[in-house]
């Protein structure tokens, strides 16, 4: 059983920029045809500083601190044991190319189901830009099969 001492736990911050070529190719793997996405012109003419992010593009740049798995290892989850169960983003403003976007996750919420034959992490991340103001939340669910 994953220890619910931990619901409340605050994670160290990171902060990762936000460039245009690999804004470029994340655009060109998931299949986006939209040229705001890829076209500097096209954004700055539908009203962006810059590209724009595609919309699960900020998981993408939360995953880049090099510890993104200490939550895990400090939970005394093994890998092979997790799923992803679910992910939602709530974005209050546009992140584009050139901002520099701050991670702060918590764990909200550690429960069971099925008798603790699986676990869930519920884990809250904000996203702040160079302004210091938030640009958008993320939720995740993080399954553990027992």
């Amino acid at each position: 059983m994953i220890d619910r001492q931990f619901i409340g736990w605050v994670s160290p911050a990171h902060t990762v920029d936000v460039e245009k070529g690999r804004l470029r190719f994340f655009a060109h793997v998931i299949g986006e045809t939209n040229p705001i996405y890829t076209d500097e012109e096209a954004a700055q003419a539908a009203g962006y500083r810059s590209l724009p992010i595609p919309p699960t593009f900020l998981l993408c740049l939360d995953t880049e601190d090099e510890n993104h798995l200490a939550m895990l290892e400090m939970l005394h989850v093994p890998l092979e044991r997790v799923l992803h169960g679910e992910q939602t983003f709530t974005y209050h403003q546009p992140v584009c190319a050139g901002d520099r976007i701050t991670f702060q996750s918590t764990i909200s919420d550690i429960y069971d189901k099925k008798g603790g034959a699986l676990e869930f992490i519920v884990k809250d991340t904000t996203a702040t830009n160079q302004g210091g103001e938030v640009v958008g939340e993320m939720r995740g669910i993080i399954v553990v099969r027992n």
